[in-house]
C-alpha cells in the first residue's frame, strides 16, 4: 500500500485527508483512489497536480510502501 494525501477539494470529495491505497505506479494508485472515492473525486483529480515524495510525479513512476502520493487541486482565493 502507498500513502495518499489529499488536499482541499480532493480531501472534501474523498472524505479523508490521508489513506493507504494499493498500486505499483502513481497512475495505479490514482486509479485505485478514483475507484474508492467515486466520481466527484475523479472530477477533482482531473484538474489536480500530483506529487510523489514532494516532487512532481509522472503516472508511470513506480511507487512502494515508503512513498507518498499527494493530490493538490488548484486553489483560488485572496483578498
Amino acid at each position: 500500500m502507498v500513502a495518499i494525501r489529499l488536499f482541499a477539494a480532493a480531501r472534501d470529495a474523498a472524505g479523508v485527508a490521508r489513506d493507504d491505497v494499493p498500486g505499483a505506479t502513481v497512475g495505479a494508485v490514482l486509479d485505485a483512489a478514483r475507484s474508492r472515492y467515486g466520481e466527484r473525486f475523479g472530477a477533482v483529480l482531473a484538474h489536480s497536480t500530483v506529487w510523489c515524495n514532494g516532487e512532481s510525479a509522472e503516472l508511470d513512476q513506480p511507487v512502494g510502501v515508503a512513498d507518498e502520493v499527494a493530490v493538490l487541486p488548484p486553489v483560488s482565493g485572496g483578498a
